[in-house]
């Protein structure tokens, strides 16, 4: 099962949510062709009524230990309760383009 697999049915067992949205960005990142590294997640969920984005997030990531200590290296997390995601018109920012390269690219050593 790939990794952007595993996320997604992790957070939806975990989760029943309204909406979600696993997108690997991993190429959008100077890591090697067909990384699962780097994941974008929109998660609607009605468990997060009363919860501020620091709990939120910290749920997701409870449920996401295994991938968070092996292969994914970055997760941008957009969660919303399913009355915040209704007033959003249901979109959510899109990630912004990664402006680092690899610690060797940055140091000047290709």
């Amino acid at each position: 099962m790939s990794v952007q697999a595993e996320i997604e049915t992790a957070l939806a067992d975990a989760f029943a949510p309204a909406h979600l949205e696993v997108a690997n960005e991993s190429h959008m990142h100077s890591v090697p062709a067909n990384s699962e590294t780097h994941f974008r997640v929109v998660l609607v969920s009605a468990r997060f009524d009363g919860k501020r984005q620091v709990a939120r997030h910290q749920l997701v990531y409870g449920v996401l230990g295994p991938q968070l200590e092996g292969p994914v290296h970055a997760l941008a997390l957009h969660t919303y309760t399913p009355d915040e995601w209704r007033e959003r018109g249901a979109g959510a920012p899109e990630s912004p383009e990664c402006r680092g390269g690899s610690k060797a690219e940055q140091a000047g050593n290709p």
